[in-house]
C-alpha cells in the first residue's frame, strides 16, 4: 500500500479544510494591515481637520513643529525644504497618510501603499523623531519596520488587489 503526501494545494482542490495553523499563516499580515491602515487614515484625517496643525506658525502648527525639530534632525535639509511651504507640506503629509490608509485597508495597490507608508515613516523618523532617546521611545522607526512585511507581501488576501488578480486569471482561463 502506498501513501502519498497531500499538499495544501491538493487539499484545497479536493475541498478539504485547512488546518488552523495554515489559516493563521494565510492571514498573518491582515491584523498589521488593518492596524496600519486605520492608524494612517486617522492620522491624516486628524491633521486635515486640526485647525492649528495646518498653519505656518502658532502652537500645534506644522511650521512650529518643524522649526523645533530642525536642529536635532538627522537630515535638517528635509525640514528646510518643507519649511519653504509648511502648510503645503502639512497638507501633503496628511493627504499621503489618508491615501496610504485607504490603500492599505482596501488592499488597493497594496505594495505601493505600504511603500508610501514606509516613506512617510522614514521621513518622520529622520526629522521629527530622530532625537528621541532612547530610540525605541519614538514610534516612527517602529512604523517603518511594520511597513516592510507589507511591502514584501502586498495585500494578497481580502483585498481589491486579490479580487483583480482572481478576475484576470478567470478571464485568461488560468484560474487554479
Amino acid at each position: 500500500m502506498t501513501h502519498s503526501i497531500r499538499t495544501d494545494t491538493d487539499m484545497d482542490r479536493l475541498g478539504g479544510l485547512r488546518s488552523l495553523r495554515d489559516t493563521a499563516s494565510h492571514y498573518a499580515l491582515l491584523p498589521l494591515r488593518i492596524f496600519l491602515g486605520v492608524t494612517f487614515l486617522y492620522a491624516g484625517l486628524n491633521k486635515l481637520t486640526d485647525s492649528a496643525f495646518l498653519k505656518s506658525a502658532g502652537t500645534g502648527s506644522i511650521g512650529d513643529t518643524m522649526r523645533a525639530a530642525r536642529d536635532s534632525a538627522a537630515v535638517p535639509a528635509l525640514i528646510d525644504l518643507a519649511l519653504k511651504s509648511p502648510v503645503g507640506f502639512g497638507c501633503g503629509i496628511a493627504l499621503g497618510e489618508v491615501a496610504v490608509g485607504i490603500g492599505t485597508l482596501l488592499g488597493l495597490f497594496g505594495r505601493l501603499a505600504a511603500l508610501g507608508g514606509a516613506l512617510i515613516s522614514l521621513s518622520l523618523w529622520l526629522t521629527v523623531s530622530w532625537a528621541t532617546t532612547p530610540y525605541y521611545y519614538g514610534n516612527d522607526l517602529a512604523y517603518l519596520m511594520a511597513w516592510l512585511p507589507l511591502i514584501l507581501a502586498g495585500a494578497p488576501y481580502l483585498s481589491l488587489d486579490a479580487a483583480w488578480r482572481t478576475r484576470r486569471r478567470r478571464r485568461s482561463g488560468g484560474y487554479r
